[in-house]
This record gives structure tokens, sequence and C-alpha cells, in this order.
């Protein structure tokens, strides 16, 4: 028996984790089409019709609408005798790739936006603190090491304004700096922040110092410091910590979150686009794919099962369903030589 199947536009690609031979986790597959998850090459998943596919298709066909895990685990599970006598080809005769957005319904939020108006009188900007803490952050490298070694004074004039916009582009600044050799000044400032901080990770993996750590744990080091002198309770979270800031690095989202009358930005959706660079080759796009052609499903048996199949599926009067992930497909023909 030989089932002729046309499709178009069928999605080769997924934007979930898991498999569809599982049970659903209580809280569903995770989504790891956004453009976070797709730095990493293992979310970018692309697919092909396989043995479950068809399988899947030819239980739809007969009505069956259960996942394919459940209908294998039931008693009555029209093809459990002849899974072994399914054989299949794929013929894709149209291949295409574009850019397509991905509706992200998780509640997901922008890395590096935020929502409503910006609080630039809030306390930690405005009180008589605020300079000597955020100072922390205007010290060149040599300064900030004799700060933490020495407790010298923050007596730096600020190059920055002191409102959550300004604070954020400092630490951006701060960002760029490259590793640096761990001796020296260096060395002494950065075993100082250790023995404060257990969380403080001031090496990269090719165990320079990073310099973003020395200036975060700084400022860790002097809201302990000014304590000592001021009311520092506007300055820290319910928590114990600074908003959207650790020992190693500051999230703009987090930190921003606190500063605004709307919170962080939700974010809806995003293009399906994977960027990689490929030695030889420069940067490419890997983006949905889409296929369209014919799918020839062969089912070696007898010819009183596949007159019962051919009833079934006729039926069942399904005109139309996906093929994989969306597009369209449709039966266009029934052979039973």
């Amino acid at each position: 028996m030989k089932i002729v199947i046309d499709y178009e536009a069928s999605w080769r690609n997924s934007f979930l984790d898991g498999s569809n031979d599982e049970p659903l986790p209580k809280k569903g597959r995770d989504f790891v089409g956004s453009m976070t998850s797709l730095k990493n090459s293992e979310n970018y998943h692309q697919r092909s019709v396989t043995k479950n596919t068809v399988l899947g298709i030819l239980s739809r066909l007969i009505g069956d609408q259960r996942k394919l895990y459940q209908a294998r685990q039931s008693e009555h599970f029209y093809f459990a005798d002849i899974e072994d006598k399914i054989d299949f080809k794929d013929n894709p005769k149209v291949i295409s790739n574009e850019i397509a957005y991905i509706r992200n319904i998780k509640g997901s939020t922008d890395q590096n936006s935020f929502t409503g108006m910006i609080k630039v009188n809030d306390p930690i900007f405005q009180s008589d603190y605020s300079q000597d803490f955020w100072g922390v952050l205007a010290l060149d490298i040599e300064s900030l090491c004799d700060f933490i070694i020495d407790n010298t004074p923050v007596t730096i004039a600020l190059p920055f304004q002191l409102d959550p916009i300004s604070i954020l582009n400092q630490l951006e600044l701060i960002k760029k700096n490259k590793p640096v050799a761990y001796e020296g000044p260096i060395k002494q400032a950065s075993d100082n922040l250790s023995s404060h901080f257990e969380k403080y990770k001031p090496f990269n993996k090719k165990d320079k110092q990073l310099i973003l750590p020395m200036y975060c744990s700084a400022l860790y080091l002097q809201l302990q410091r000014l304590e000592k002198r001021y009311d520092m309770s506007s300055a820290k979270t319910k928590a114990g910590g600074i908003s959207g800031i650790s020992n190693n690095g500051f999230t703009p989202k987090d930190f921003m979150k606190t500063y605004v009358t709307g919170g962080k930005k939700i974010i809806y959706g995003n293009p399906f686009v994977r960027e990689e660079f490929v030695k030889g080759e420069g940067k490419i796009k890997q983006t949905l794919a889409k296929a369209s052609g014919q799918l020839e499903i062969i089912l070696d048996i007898d010819n009183d099962r596949a007159k019962d199949l051919r009833r079934k599926i006729n039926d069942a009067g399904v005109s139309s369903f996906y093929l994989g992930k969306k597009g369209l497909a449709y039966v266009s023909d029934i052979s039973l030589n």
C-alpha cells in the first residue's frame, strides 16, 4: 500500500527543547527560539521527516489525535503490529530559508530595556553617601587598587551624572576593559576582594584578571565601609545586595527595574535567526527552513489490512494537516498496489 502526501511550506526547525516521545513536563517544554537561547548552537534545532513523523501522520489520518507516545502506550494503537512494516521516502522539491517572527508567550524580558519613566531622584543617587558610593566606578585601575588595599577615600570628581542611565553607561565602559595580568597591585587588590566575598570570581579561562568583577565587588566593599558612617538601607535591596549588580557583573534590566515606573520590558517575540562565525566563510545567518515536496509512505501489509486502513482514512475525512511543524499537507493519492 502506498500513500502519497503533498506538502507545502513545512517548517524544518523546532523552537522547543525535549522530545515529542516523552510526556510533557508540568510546566511544558521550554521555548529555545529566543535570541538569547539561539546564541547556543544546541538550541538551533533542525528537523526532518522521521519514522515518528510518519506514524503521527498516519494516526492523524485515521482520526487519532493523541500524542504519539500516548497512542503507543495504549492498548489500541492501530499501527502497533505493523510499525516495522512502514517505510517512507521524503522528496522535498523546494527548500527555502526566511526570517520568521516567533511569538514568545513565556513572559521573557528584554536584557537591555525597561518601561516607564526613570526615577532620577531615587535616594541612592541623591543621598549624602551617593558621591562616595558611585565614585568607585570613576576610579582608574590604579586608584581602585589603592582604594581596595589601603581604604583610600574616594574624592574624585565624577565624570558622569548621578542617575540610572549614566551609572549604567559607566558600567558598560568598565565592561569593555580587557583582562590584565594577575600580578602586583592588581593581585593584591583582587586577593583582598576574594577574602571579603565568596562569590567573587576574578579570572577568565586564561587565568587573567577580569576588570569588571573588581569594580563591582569594590562597590560592595564601599557599601560595607560607608555603613559605618551612613544609613545605607536605601542603597540595598531586601536581600541586602545592590539592585542589578552582583560581585562579578551587572544585568541592565535588573538594574533599571528598580529605578523606573514600569519595570522590565516584556518580550513578545523575536526573529528566528542564529548568527555564527564560520572559519573561512565569516559570519553566517541560520534562519527558518521551509520545505515543499512530496512524501511517499509505503506499508508492506496484506490487501485486507490495506483496505481497512483506506476505509478508516476515508471515514475520518481529514482534509489537510501539518507535516511536522506548520505548513500545509494533504493526501493526494492512496494506492493498494
